[in-house]
């Protein structure tokens, strides 16, 4: 079927859904957004292919994603979105910062960067929502379901813009205790004679975070987690040496940073995004937010100072 032929002016309501899916990366999340059934989401995506004459949407492991024409039409779904929030502007300007959006990053940043600055932001925009999904992963090729991602080491990405944060570093540490009962290891040879606490060798997905086994290779696993926040309370119980980062460590008196000549791993923090992610009011405050309150606590980040309360 030539679907050339059969090209006629698109549906508002049908660009509208669209402009659901694309946010989404799913027919059924989208139909719940709308109060509609999957059914009708996608009846209603093939009647507006069929207006464009050609696809909008194709399918991919993560979920939807648009085509060059969706893109376009998505486009112009955005400004159908503008203009029927004008109808209930009153004398001001309705607050066009709203709805969800959707985040991935890691854990220590999503505590101590994301929280903090989406609740300031939401209190001149409580209309605004955040879903954070807490993982340590290299950039996603395709993003389907998520507005922007925070990762660590430059992402390689295509059809995405990627937006340097800020920097991190990363040191040694063991409890007061753990040093009183195993000694204070002197060098980064007698460091190989203890246990590390750091994440979990086989899951690790990103070549940046593979210091203690590139600096210390002799130096055997204790506890292993995906979860940052686990290797700060196993660190402190005891459980072995921990490869922190120094803003999360430094918050805690019973740790004591050790060698920090020889270990002070620097590590970026990248934003990526959609191209078209930062066309959505709610997006482009969160994404300016995020890198307002990175650039403010730079010191912090770097370990050079405490974290504020």
């Amino acid at each position: 079927m030539n679907l050339q032929s059969t090209a006629a002016s698109p549906n508002p309501h049908h660009l509208l859904i669209l402009l659901a899916v694309a946010r989404t990366g799913r027919f059924t999340t989208a139909a719940e957004s709308l109060g509609l059934n999957h059914t009708t989401v996608s009846r209603q995506i093939a009647a507006l292919d069929k207006s464009l004459g050609g696809r909008t949407l194709a399918r991919t492991v993560g979920g939807w994603e648009l085509t060059d024409l969706g893109r376009r039409a998505v486009r112009a779904a955005e400004d159908v979105e503008t203009a029927v929030a004008t109808i209930n502007e009153g004398e001001q300007d309705a607050d066009k910062i709203t709805g969800v959006v959707r985040i991935s990053a890691t854990d220590g940043f999503s505590a101590f960067i994301i929280a903090p600055a989406v609740a300031q932001l939401r209190r001149k925009h409580p209309n605004l929502s955040v879903e954070i999904v807490n993982v340590t992963r290299r950039a996603l090729q395709h993003r389907s379901g998520l507005d922007l991602e925070v990762v660590v080491g430059e992402p390689q990405v295509h059809r995405a813009e990627a937006i340097l944060l800020g920097h991190y570093t990363l040191g040694m540490y063991a409890s007061r205790r753990y040093l009183e009962d195993f000694g204070t290891p002197g060098s980064i040879a007698e460091l190989g004679e203890h246990r590390l606490v750091y994440f979990v060798d086989s899951m690790l997905q990103v070549d940046a975070l593979d210091a203690p086994r590139r600096l210390v290779p002799g130096m055997l696993d204790s506890l292993s987690s995906t979860n940052v926040f686990v290797h700060v309370e196993a660190t402190r119980a005891g459980a072995g040496i921990g490869f922190l980062p120094c803003y999360m460590a430094g918050r805690h008196r019973d740790l004591v940073r050790l060698l920090p000549g020889d270990f002070a791993e620097r590590l970026p923090y990248w934003m990526v995004l959609r191209p078209d992610s930062l066309r959505q009011p709610a997006v482009a405050a969160v994404a300016e937010a995020l890198r307002r309150r990175t650039a403010a606590l730079e010191n912090a980040l770097l370990g050079t100072e405490p974290l504020p309360e």
